[in-house]
Protein backbone atom coordinates (compact mmCIF):
# COMPACT_ATOMS: atom_id res chain seq x y z
CA UNK A 1 0.00 0.00 0.00
CA UNK A 2 1.34 3.42 -1.07
CA UNK A 3 0.16 6.74 -0.56
CA UNK A 4 -1.83 8.55 -3.04
CA UNK A 5 -0.10 11.33 -3.57
CA UNK A 6 3.01 12.87 -2.04
CA UNK A 7 2.96 15.77 -4.45
CA UNK A 8 1.19 19.19 -4.44
CA UNK A 9 -2.48 19.12 -4.70
CA UNK A 10 -4.28 21.30 -7.00
CA UNK A 11 -6.14 24.30 -6.35
CA UNK A 12 -9.61 23.41 -5.77
CA UNK A 13 -9.38 19.71 -6.17
CA UNK A 14 -10.63 17.09 -3.68
CA UNK A 15 -8.58 15.84 -0.80
CA UNK A 16 -7.25 12.35 -2.27
CA UNK A 17 -4.30 11.19 0.37
CA UNK A 18 -5.16 8.42 1.55
CA UNK A 19 -6.02 8.25 4.99
CA UNK A 20 -6.35 4.32 5.57
CA UNK A 21 -4.11 3.22 8.61
CA UNK A 22 -0.86 1.70 7.59
CA UNK A 23 2.05 -0.53 9.54
CA UNK A 24 4.30 -0.76 6.60
CA UNK A 25 5.60 2.37 6.31
CA UNK A 26 9.16 2.40 4.40
CA UNK A 27 11.99 4.53 5.22
CA UNK A 28 12.34 6.15 1.63
CA UNK A 29 8.73 7.14 2.12
CA UNK A 30 9.07 8.64 5.38
CA UNK A 31 11.66 11.15 4.20
CA UNK A 32 9.26 12.14 0.96
CA UNK A 33 7.07 13.19 3.37
CA UNK A 34 9.40 15.25 5.28
CA UNK A 35 11.27 16.58 2.16
CA UNK A 36 8.12 18.14 0.93
CA UNK A 37 7.81 21.42 0.74
CA UNK A 38 6.53 22.41 4.45
CA UNK A 39 2.66 24.14 3.46
CA UNK A 40 2.33 20.88 1.00
CA UNK A 41 2.73 18.44 4.39
CA UNK A 42 1.16 20.71 6.62
CA UNK A 43 -2.04 20.86 4.15
CA UNK A 44 -1.80 17.07 3.77
CA UNK A 45 -1.36 16.53 7.65
CA UNK A 46 -4.15 18.92 8.38
CA UNK A 47 -6.34 16.48 5.85
CA UNK A 48 -5.65 13.96 7.67
CA UNK A 49 -6.44 15.42 11.31
CA UNK A 50 -9.48 16.51 10.32
CA UNK A 51 -10.99 12.88 9.21
CA UNK A 52 -10.27 10.90 12.34
CA UNK A 53 -10.04 14.11 14.85
CA UNK A 54 -12.27 17.36 15.80
CA UNK A 55 -9.64 19.50 14.73
CA UNK A 56 -10.60 22.44 16.95
CA UNK A 57 -10.30 20.20 20.46
CA UNK A 58 -7.29 19.35 22.73
CA UNK A 59 -6.74 16.84 24.67
CA UNK A 60 -5.64 17.97 28.05
CA UNK A 61 -2.93 15.70 30.12
CA UNK A 62 -1.32 16.77 33.28
CA UNK A 63 1.87 14.98 34.18
CA UNK A 64 3.87 14.34 37.86
CA UNK A 65 7.00 12.83 38.94
CA UNK A 66 6.00 10.29 42.06
CA UNK A 67 9.36 9.27 42.69
CA UNK A 68 12.09 11.60 41.33
CA UNK A 69 16.02 11.12 40.57
CA UNK A 70 18.15 7.75 41.54
CA UNK A 71 17.69 6.07 38.23
CA UNK A 72 19.83 3.76 37.07
CA UNK A 73 20.11 4.11 33.42
CA UNK A 74 22.05 6.73 31.61
CA UNK A 75 19.93 8.82 29.11
CA UNK A 76 21.95 11.34 28.05
CA UNK A 77 18.75 14.00 27.74
CA UNK A 78 17.54 12.78 31.53
CA UNK A 79 18.48 14.80 35.03
CA UNK A 80 17.18 11.95 36.46
CA UNK A 81 19.59 9.60 35.86
CA UNK A 82 21.92 8.89 39.45
CA UNK A 83 25.27 9.11 37.26
CA UNK A 84 24.59 12.85 36.19
CA UNK A 85 23.38 14.18 39.67
CA UNK A 86 26.57 15.96 40.33
CA UNK A 87 26.00 18.09 37.44
CA UNK A 88 22.59 18.70 37.55
CA UNK A 89 21.78 18.70 41.43
CA UNK A 90 18.50 17.23 41.58
CA UNK A 91 17.54 14.98 44.67
CA UNK A 92 16.45 12.25 44.90
CA UNK A 93 13.03 11.40 46.31
CA UNK A 94 11.26 8.08 47.65
CA UNK A 95 7.65 7.15 46.09
CA UNK A 96 5.31 9.54 46.88
CA UNK A 97 2.26 9.09 49.05
CA UNK A 98 -1.07 7.97 47.57
CA UNK A 99 -2.97 10.51 49.23
CA UNK A 100 -0.47 13.76 48.33
CA UNK A 101 -1.41 12.10 44.35
CA UNK A 102 -5.19 11.70 44.74
CA UNK A 103 -5.14 15.52 45.84
CA UNK A 104 -2.84 16.61 43.02
CA UNK A 105 -5.20 14.75 40.46
CA UNK A 106 -7.77 16.69 42.40
CA UNK A 107 -6.19 19.85 41.36
CA UNK A 108 -5.30 18.88 37.99
CA UNK A 109 -8.79 17.57 37.44
CA UNK A 110 -10.12 21.19 38.14
CA UNK A 111 -8.13 22.81 36.23
CA UNK A 112 -9.23 20.92 33.38
CA UNK A 113 -7.12 17.96 32.95
CA UNK A 114 -8.71 14.77 31.89
CA UNK A 115 -5.84 12.63 31.92
CA UNK A 116 -3.37 12.09 35.26
CA UNK A 117 0.21 10.58 34.33
CA UNK A 118 2.09 9.33 36.89
CA UNK A 119 5.85 9.12 36.20
CA UNK A 120 8.18 7.05 38.54
CA UNK A 121 12.48 7.16 37.93
CA UNK A 122 12.98 3.55 37.86
CA UNK A 123 14.30 0.90 35.74
CA UNK A 124 11.76 -1.16 36.94
CA UNK A 125 8.80 -1.22 40.25
CA UNK A 126 10.17 -3.10 42.58
CA UNK A 127 7.08 -5.57 43.76
CA UNK A 128 7.22 -4.15 46.82
CA UNK A 129 6.00 -0.88 45.57
CA UNK A 130 3.13 -2.64 43.13
CA UNK A 131 0.19 -2.13 45.81
CA UNK A 132 1.07 1.62 46.53
CA UNK A 133 1.16 1.78 42.38
CA UNK A 134 -1.76 0.25 42.22
CA UNK A 135 -3.74 2.60 44.72
CA UNK A 136 -2.64 5.50 43.15
CA UNK A 137 -4.39 3.93 39.99
CA UNK A 138 -7.34 3.06 41.88
CA UNK A 139 -7.66 6.42 43.59
CA UNK A 140 -7.09 8.75 40.42
CA UNK A 141 -9.91 6.15 38.25
CA UNK A 142 -12.57 7.11 40.83
CA UNK A 143 -11.57 10.90 40.32
CA UNK A 144 -13.71 9.96 36.71
CA UNK A 145 -10.35 11.00 35.25
CA UNK A 146 -7.98 8.56 32.57
CA UNK A 147 -5.03 7.00 34.18
CA UNK A 148 -1.62 6.73 32.61
CA UNK A 149 1.83 5.58 34.08
CA UNK A 150 5.19 5.84 33.15
CA UNK A 151 7.45 3.62 35.54
CA UNK A 152 9.76 1.91 33.49
CA UNK A 153 9.86 -1.94 32.31
CA UNK A 154 7.73 -3.62 33.57
CA UNK A 155 7.21 -7.72 34.47
CA UNK A 156 4.29 -9.88 33.07
CA UNK A 157 2.78 -10.17 36.74
CA UNK A 158 3.21 -6.13 36.77
CA UNK A 159 1.55 -5.78 33.74
CA UNK A 160 -1.27 -7.92 34.69
CA UNK A 161 -1.96 -6.05 38.48
CA UNK A 162 -1.97 -2.54 36.52
CA UNK A 163 -4.80 -3.70 34.16
CA UNK A 164 -6.79 -5.30 37.13
CA UNK A 165 -6.23 -2.00 39.07
CA UNK A 166 -8.00 0.14 35.65
CA UNK A 167 -5.01 1.57 34.18
CA UNK A 168 -5.95 2.99 31.04
CA UNK A 169 -2.49 4.20 29.46
CA UNK A 170 1.27 3.24 29.82
CA UNK A 171 3.82 5.49 28.57
CA UNK A 172 7.16 4.07 27.74
CA UNK A 173 9.07 5.98 24.89
CA UNK A 174 11.42 4.62 22.61
CA UNK A 175 13.05 8.22 22.36
CA UNK A 176 14.46 7.97 18.89
CA UNK A 177 15.54 5.38 15.75
CA UNK A 178 17.06 2.20 17.15
CA UNK A 179 20.43 3.25 14.85
CA UNK A 180 20.72 6.02 17.05
CA UNK A 181 19.72 5.03 20.34
CA UNK A 182 22.87 3.88 21.36
CA UNK A 183 24.49 7.28 21.35
CA UNK A 184 21.73 8.26 24.28
CA UNK A 185 21.29 5.63 25.97
CA UNK A 186 23.57 2.15 26.86
CA UNK A 187 21.81 0.78 30.59
CA UNK A 188 18.37 -0.13 28.29
CA UNK A 189 18.03 -1.63 24.86
CA UNK A 190 15.81 -0.80 22.12
CA UNK A 191 14.32 -4.12 21.90
CA UNK A 192 13.57 -4.10 25.46
CA UNK A 193 11.42 -1.04 25.00
CA UNK A 194 9.71 -2.52 22.36
CA UNK A 195 9.14 -5.76 24.41
CA UNK A 196 7.66 -3.53 27.27
CA UNK A 197 5.63 -2.55 24.94
CA UNK A 198 4.18 -5.49 23.70
CA UNK A 199 3.38 -6.67 27.08
CA UNK A 200 1.30 -3.82 27.45
CA UNK A 201 -0.60 -3.90 24.59
CA UNK A 202 -0.97 -8.17 25.05
CA UNK A 203 -2.90 -7.06 28.78
CA UNK A 204 -5.22 -4.85 27.06
CA UNK A 205 -3.90 -1.25 28.16
CA UNK A 206 -3.40 1.30 25.87
CA UNK A 207 0.04 2.42 24.56
CA UNK A 208 2.02 5.89 25.38
CA UNK A 209 4.76 6.06 23.39
CA UNK A 210 7.07 8.66 21.70
CA UNK A 211 9.82 9.98 21.35
CA UNK A 212 12.71 13.36 21.56
CA UNK A 213 14.20 15.31 18.97
CA UNK A 214 16.53 17.91 18.87
CA UNK A 215 19.07 15.10 20.68
CA UNK A 216 21.42 15.47 17.79
CA UNK A 217 19.79 13.57 15.72
CA UNK A 218 19.63 12.93 12.15
CA UNK A 219 16.31 13.64 9.80
CA UNK A 220 16.92 9.78 9.11
CA UNK A 221 16.34 9.39 12.79
CA UNK A 222 13.22 11.07 13.43
CA UNK A 223 11.88 9.28 10.45
CA UNK A 224 13.21 6.02 11.86
CA UNK A 225 11.47 6.94 15.12
CA UNK A 226 8.30 7.20 13.97
CA UNK A 227 8.66 4.06 11.35
CA UNK A 228 8.90 2.18 14.32
CA UNK A 229 6.08 3.44 16.25
CA UNK A 230 3.66 3.26 13.19
CA UNK A 231 4.96 -0.07 11.82
CA UNK A 232 3.82 -1.61 15.54
CA UNK A 233 0.85 -4.29 15.09
CA UNK A 234 -0.99 -1.18 16.72
CA UNK A 235 -0.64 2.02 16.56
CA UNK A 236 0.24 3.87 19.98
CA UNK A 237 -3.03 5.58 20.80
CA UNK A 238 -0.95 8.46 22.36
CA UNK A 239 2.47 9.96 20.48
CA UNK A 240 4.47 12.32 22.58
CA UNK A 241 6.27 13.92 20.68
CA UNK A 242 9.32 16.30 22.98
CA UNK A 243 11.71 18.89 22.05
CA UNK A 244 14.62 18.28 24.04
CA UNK A 245 14.93 20.75 26.72
CA UNK A 246 18.82 20.88 27.23
CA UNK A 247 19.17 20.46 30.99
CA UNK A 248 22.72 21.63 32.76
CA UNK A 249 25.01 18.90 33.89
CA UNK A 250 23.54 16.27 31.41
CA UNK A 251 25.61 15.02 28.33
CA UNK A 252 23.49 17.07 25.98
CA UNK A 253 23.31 20.06 27.71
CA UNK A 254 25.10 21.50 24.80
CA UNK A 255 23.63 20.12 21.95
CA UNK A 256 22.52 22.55 19.02
CA UNK A 257 19.08 23.30 19.41
CA UNK A 258 16.74 21.75 16.05
CA UNK A 259 15.32 23.79 13.73
CA UNK A 260 11.85 24.88 15.04
CA UNK A 261 10.15 24.14 11.51
CA UNK A 262 11.77 20.45 11.52
CA UNK A 263 9.54 19.97 14.83
CA UNK A 264 6.51 21.24 13.27
CA UNK A 265 7.40 18.73 10.06
CA UNK A 266 7.93 15.47 12.70
CA UNK A 267 4.15 16.28 13.63
CA UNK A 268 3.11 16.43 10.74
CA UNK A 269 4.62 13.06 9.38
CA UNK A 270 3.50 11.56 12.76
CA UNK A 271 0.08 12.91 12.44
CA UNK A 272 0.02 11.39 8.52
CA UNK A 273 1.75 8.04 9.37
CA UNK A 274 -0.66 7.02 12.78
CA UNK A 275 -3.66 8.83 11.84
CA UNK A 276 -6.08 8.04 14.74
CA UNK A 277 -3.31 8.38 17.50
CA UNK A 278 -3.25 11.58 20.15
CA UNK A 279 0.14 13.32 18.96
CA UNK A 280 0.93 14.96 21.84
CA UNK A 281 3.04 18.06 22.42
CA UNK A 282 4.92 17.18 24.89
CA UNK A 283 8.09 18.80 26.53
CA UNK A 284 9.81 21.82 25.44
CA UNK A 285 6.68 23.76 25.04
CA UNK A 286 8.66 26.71 27.74
CA UNK A 287 10.64 27.45 24.64
CA UNK A 288 7.96 27.29 22.33
CA UNK A 289 6.42 30.85 20.61
CA UNK A 290 2.60 30.73 20.78
CA UNK A 291 2.62 30.72 17.07
CA UNK A 292 5.05 27.57 16.80
CA UNK A 293 2.73 25.89 18.62
CA UNK A 294 -0.34 27.20 16.46
CA UNK A 295 1.55 25.80 13.84
CA UNK A 296 2.08 22.24 15.36
CA UNK A 297 -1.33 22.49 16.35
CA UNK A 298 -2.63 22.75 12.46
CA UNK A 299 0.37 20.35 11.82
CA UNK A 300 -1.94 17.58 13.69
CA UNK A 301 -1.00 17.53 17.46
CA UNK A 302 -4.44 17.03 19.56
CA UNK A 303 -2.96 16.67 22.63
CA UNK A 304 -0.96 18.72 25.07
CA UNK A 305 0.67 17.81 28.48
CA UNK A 306 -0.98 20.73 30.84
CA UNK A 307 0.10 22.44 33.90
CA UNK A 308 3.43 24.00 35.30
CA UNK A 309 5.54 21.55 36.14
CA UNK A 310 6.05 18.10 34.19
CA UNK A 311 8.53 15.05 35.62
CA UNK A 312 11.75 17.73 35.90
CA UNK A 313 11.46 20.38 33.87
CA UNK A 314 8.92 23.68 33.19
CA UNK A 315 6.03 23.78 31.39
CA UNK A 316 3.74 26.89 30.41
CA UNK A 317 1.39 28.03 33.17
CA UNK A 318 -2.29 26.74 33.11
CA UNK A 319 -3.26 30.32 32.54
CA UNK A 320 -1.19 30.76 29.51
CA UNK A 321 -2.52 27.83 27.76
CA UNK A 322 -5.90 28.91 28.42
CA UNK A 323 -5.52 32.04 26.50
CA UNK A 324 -3.67 30.31 23.88
CA UNK A 325 -6.67 28.69 23.21
CA UNK A 326 -8.85 31.32 23.19
CA UNK A 327 -6.95 33.53 20.57
CA UNK A 328 -6.67 30.05 18.62
CA UNK A 329 -10.62 29.18 19.41
CA UNK A 330 -9.55 25.50 20.67
CA UNK A 331 -11.26 23.95 23.39
CA UNK A 332 -9.84 21.49 25.98
CA UNK A 333 -11.48 17.69 24.81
Amino acid sequence: MTMTSLSAPQAGSEPTLRTLTRHDWQQNEILALFDLPLMDLLFQAQQVHRAHHDPNKVQLSQLISIKTGGCAEDCAYCSQAASHKKGTGLTATKLMEVGRVIAAAKRAKAGGASRYCMGAAWTSPKDRDMDTLVAMVEGVKELGMETCMTLGMLSEQQTAQLKDAGLDYYNHNVDTSEEFYGQVITTRTYQERLDTLARVRGAGINVCSGGIVGMGEERADRAGMLRTLANLPHHPESVPINMLVAVPGTPLENVEKLDPFEFVRTIAVARIMMPGSEVRLSAGRQGMSEELQAMCFFAGASSIFYGEQLLTTPNPENNKDLALFKKLGLTAA
